[in-house]
């Protein structure tokens, strides 16, 4: 019976070959049994066989890892890129951000080494590490972390002083972070610390005044200690200096005065020996250098008569007292020497010299 004829076997369309047909048509033939062969049973194949496609195609971006769960149970872990799975029932997945840095700040009152109550701000910056354990190997993997960070850093503040706490925290940052992570591994949390920083520590607010007071001491020490080591490093290379310039003063003097002394010596013992062989010559030259050195030092004043006048200063004469200083005349100071004209001899004088003038100690 032809199919379009009404009360045949037919069912209102054309029969298909074995094998036409478009992909879909092919992809629902077999639910065609489960949910009938009418229109709607068609749709509801359609819409069963979309379902599966996109609940088995599994899609994970770079900041991403797929942690698949099969009944339940952990089965693998998806790296980013796309994946097909078993359509749940059977697996799903969960989705967790591995490279997104979370933090954790918190401001809590600790108990230090000295039994001083310092309050202390803490900041901590961590990311996933281990999808399955951060998933499943603890029950909360951030409040475990949280109760975590306040364990290490209580321990290791409560192990050091409060100037340390105050002053120098990065060691201690170094190591609460150090002993974090370890307390992370061992809870296995599947976390990776990051950085962990101590930005402020406080005194409560009931003390702070009295912990005021001690800083601006410490800062007035520490300014006088450096401006003391100031003034040390400035003085002491001037005072090294002044030492070594008058050592180096005292032994030129003192090489000097060796010298002239020895000059004076040798000179006295080559005078003697002149002396010896001829005293009044030698006596004689004394009294004119002498007389030379003396003269020298005092002002010659021409007058009118074309004689020399000399000012011989007196001491303990001052202002006024200056004009009626004594004048000495070269006829005081030497003796005219007398002579004949038929006579080119010196006549001697009174004291038998052929000169004619008097000794300067007579």
């Amino acid at each position: 019976m032809a199919w379009n004829i009404p009360g045949g076997s037919g069912n209102g369309r054309p029969p298909r070959k074995p094998g036409g047909g478009s992909v879909l048509d092919r992809l629902a033939d077999p639910l065609r049994g489960l949910f009938g062969d009418g229109g709607a049973g068609r749709w509801i194949a359609v819409l069963f066989v979309l379902w599966l496609a996109f609940n088995s195609f599994v899609l994970i971006t770079e900041q991403q890892r797929g942690v698949v769960l099969r009944f339940g149970q952990v089965a693998r872990v998806m790296q980013p890129g796309p994946h097909f799975k078993w359509p749940w029932p059977v697996e799903r997945v969960i989705k967790v951000n591995a490279t997104q840095i979370k933090t954790f700040s918190d401001t809590v009152p600790v108990l230090t080494r000295d039994e001083n109550i310092v309050t202390v701000e803490i900041n901590v910056q961590y990311r996933v590490d281990d999808p399955k354990l951060y998933l499943f190997g603890a029950r909360d993997a951030e409040r475990v972390l949280q109760q975590a960070t306040l364990s290490a850093v209580r321990e290791q503040v409560g192990r050091s002083d409060l100037d340390t706490v105050l002053s120098a925290r990065n060691a201690l940052s170094v190591s609460a972070r150090e002993r974090l992570q370890t307390a992370l591994a061992d809870y296995h949390t599947g976390i990776a610390v990051t950085e962990l920083n101590l930005p402020n520590a406080r005194p409560p607010e009931e003390v702070k005044p009295a912990f005021d007071d001690v800083n601006s001491a410490q800062q007035d020490k520490d300014r006088a200690r450096n401006e003391a080591e100031a003034y040390a490093s400035r003085i002491v290379p001037e005072a090294r200096g002044q030492a070594a310039r008058v050592r180096t003063v005292a032994q030129g003097y003192r090489s000097a005065a060796i010298a002239r002394a020895t000059g004076d010596a040798t000179r006295f013992s080559l005078l003697l020996d002149q002396y010896r062989a001829a005293p009044e010559v030698t006596r004689k030259r004394l009294w004119l250098e002498t007389l030379q050195q003396v003269l020298a030092e005092n002002r010659k004043v021409v007058g009118g008569d074309s004689r020399q006048l000399l000012y011989v200063p007196m001491a303990g004469q001052t202002g006024g007292a200056q004009a009626s200083r004594p004048m000495l005349t070269p006829d005081l100071v030497a003796p005219a020497v007398t002579s004949t004209p038929d006579d080119s001899e010196v006549r001697p004088g009174r004291s038998g010299r052929p000169d004619g003038r008097e000794e300067a100690s007579r």
